[in-house]
């Protein structure tokens, strides 16, 4: 009893020391694809032919990350985006700017005046993770 009573406290003790030290546990995520709040404005009749959104992964990780789309509009495609070799991106510790280590190719077709909200994705194999874009359909784009 007094064993089990150690190990409990050690183990306690132990996890309370990671989250004051502020590391994280081996199989936690060391990287996030930050959501820059994308927005791309096209004309309805003609859309865009060959645009692309940006992405910034930052922290650090260990295996390729591909970036791509999901949930284009009707008739839009991606040709995909750039692979992100292993490695390490920090913002900038003096004004917080973020490099850009990513980007997707898009063609946006004619498509019905409206707000259309794909996914800018972002993958190593193990853990995948995605923030929205925002295209706009609209006559005037302001």
């Amino acid at each position: 009893m007094i064993h089990r009573a150690a190990r409990l406290a050690l183990g306690t003790t132990t996890g309370l020391a990671l989250v004051m030290s502020g590391t994280t546990p081996a199989s936690a995520t060391t990287w996030e694809l930050r959501d820059l709040q994308q927005r791309i404005c096209v004309r309805p009749d003609s859309g865009h032919p060959s645009t692309y959104f940006v992405a910034a992964v930052v922290g650090r990780w260990s295996k390729t990350i591909q970036i791509g789309l999901r949930h284009l509009p009707s008739g839009s495609t991606s040709a995909g985006g750039t692979s992100i070799p292993p490695g390490s991106n920090y913002p900038d510790p003096r004004n917080g700017a973020t490099t850009i280590n990513g980007f997707v190719q898009l063609s946006i077709a004619p498509l019905p005046a409206g707000v259309y909200t794909p996914l800018l994705t972002a993958s190593d194999g193990t853990e995948s993770q995605s923030v929205p874009v925002t295209i706009n359909a609209a006559q005037s784009c302001v």
